[in-house]
């Protein structure tokens, strides 16, 4: 996975089967499913891979309980399938999960076991393990900082959790080993047409040299995430919102907070949404909101009613009650939601199925969809592809493709904070025996090596900072503060495994640093 290799790829092919449009969970999946047929196909990413919305997920490999509350059965087993495929062919970074709903009524003990064994029947053989009612004491036992006031039972059940950016960097070095080109930083700046308006190629911007390339390809899928409308404001004459972009905020926390390996879910909040403490990396996520929003960035924030809400939630049902000072790091992400056909409808009403748009021009657009179901997206993006822009029918095979890490054990060895690397595990060791001053740590308080940095660049395509220490790393997830305090020693390796000057660097180090205050609540930033 090297950056100048690929840029080479594209500048070498003259037509392409299937140009892809964004770097997230949909672009990539995408991108494996195209290769893996056979398709000579190329993806491009403005930014970097996972940088929005596939970065800043809940960590969750999930049926959705929620949708299954709403009736949406088919939407259920169809993210239940998938996340028994995930388990399987990423073991490196999916693992089985177990959740616990404390109740504190007499009846919600009953009434979730029933729901949630019809949860785990629509698994099938895919189920990751049974539901079961269990008392108030083993509750208390599973979650030792539970809020033990008028607590009356409790209920465990089994989902998946995952690393979502390492999954999508994973993704990318998948579909490059299946013969596909990669590339982020290369931003889709105009769509080329022929004289009858169909949509031919596009025209893409090298962001690092500001060099044009025109890609000519038989089918164009625009997989951008909640910028889908910026695409097709490229390719429409009549504008119309295609997305609705919901945010969505979490809040992370040292793990003393819940020091158990069980997850917290409360399927009733205040205002009726699901909220998640998941244990993460030796620290807990807590989230999420929904909020419906006007406008888009890259770098959402989160709003001090989202903040307030999730720490309320958290201090009602947790004994050991966080505070803002205690808060590690929050990010904000946008779910692109498939915009409805009536407006004014609330985000828990919008649908979270995706949904496939052709345009008269002939470019393919996927909206909505999650993580989860990423490689049924791919498959049906890719079906789609090969009726409307007339590709040779070839079969998908991502069913049985394993990712790029996966391992044969059955899970990872969890308590080496390197599993997430699986397989490449041994290729960072020999990184650190031939350069022994990679062993260093990135940070006293982590485990974080030197190692890793280099390796996320010569193998990764990190190519600044935010790349390094947001989704190769995820120290800026985990506590901004640290993150922010080893952005220099990044910025030296980054300027000298790709030769950069002194005022690259530090302008690197400058924007890192304004970047992270943003994962820092505002009385505690770094000035």
């Amino acid at each position: 996975m090297n950056r100048s290799e690929q840029l080479t790829k594209l500048k070498e092919t003259s037509e392409w089967d299937v140009i892809i449009i964004g770097g997230g969970a949909n672009g990539l999946g995408t991108a494996l499913d195209s290769a893996s047929r056979g398709y000579k196909t190329i993806l491009v990413e403005a930014v970097d891979f996972a940088k929005g919305t596939s970065s800043r997920s809940t960590k969750l490999v999930h049926g959705g309980v929620r949708y299954l509350e709403q009736g949406n059965i088919s939407l259920v087993m169809e993210a239940l399938k998938e996340r028994g495929l995930m388990v399987k062919n990423a073991k490196h970074l999916v693992q089985n999960q177990t959740f616990v709903i404390p109740n504190y009524n007499w009846w919600g003990g009953y009434f979730y076991t029933i729901g949630l064994t019809i949860y785990d029947m629509l698994a099938g053989k895919l189920s990751l393990g049974k539901s079961k009612y269990i008392s108030r004491k083993k509750t208390i036992e599973l979650l030792p900082t539970i809020e033990q006031n008028g607590l009356v039972n409790g209920v465990i059940y089994q989902d998946g959790q995952f690393d979502d950016s390492r999954l999508a960097i994973n993704l990318a070095q998948t579909a490059i080993e299946n013969g596909a080109c990669v590339l982020n930083y290369t931003k889709v700046v105009n769509l080329l047409k022929d004289s009858q308006n169909q949509i031919t190629g596009v025209q893409v911007k090298n962001q690092e040299t500001q060099e044009l390339f025109d890609l000519k390809g038989k089918a164009i899928i625009n997989a951008t995430g909640v910028f889908i409308n910026s695409i097709m404001k490229l390719n429409d004459t009549v504008y119309k919102k295609y997305i609705v972009p919901s945010q969505g905020i979490h809040l992370v926390f040292d793990k003393s907070f819940l020091p158990t390996d069980h997850a917290l879910m409360i399927p009733k909040t205040s205002d009726g949404r699901v909220l998640f403490a998941v244990p993460w990396h030796n620290k807990i996520v807590v989230g999420t909101t929904d909020t419906l929003i006007k406008s888009h960035s890259l770098e959402p924030i989160a709003l001090e009613k989202e903040i307030d809400f999730v720490l309320e939630t958290a201090q009602r049902f947790l004994a050991k009650k966080p505070t803002r000072a205690d808060v590690l790091s929050v990010f904000a992400g946008l779910r692109p939601l498939a915009a409805p056909e009536e407006e004014g409808k609330s985000t828990k009403e919008v649908s979270r199925s995706h949904k496939i748009i052709v345009s008269e021009t002939g470019l393919i657009t996927i909206t909505g969809g999650k993580w989860t179901t990423y490689r049924k997206i791919a498959e049906d993006i890719i079906d789609k592809a090969i009726t409307v822009r007339h590709l040779p029918k070839k079969e998908c095979k991502t069913k049985g493709v394993s990712i790029h890490g996966n391992i044969k054990t059955s899970t990872a060895d969890r308590e080496n904070h390197l599993y997430i690397y699986g397989t490449d595990i041994p290729k960072i060791l020999e990184l650190q025996r031939q350069e022994p001053e990679l062993k260093q740590k990135l940070h006293p308080s982590y485990d974080y090596t030197m190692a890793e940095v280099v390796w996320a660049i010569r193998y990764e395509m990190a190519r600044t900072i935010d790349d390094v220490l947001s989704r190769r790393v995820r120290l800026l997830f985990l506590d901004a503060r640290a993150a922010i305090a080893v952005s220099g020693k990044v910025a030296q390796l980054l300027s000298k495994e790709l030769g950069r000057d002194e005022a690259w660097k530090e302008n690197q180090i400058t924007q890192f640093k304004k970047l992270a205050n943003g994962f820092i609540l505002t009385e505690f930033q770094i000035k």
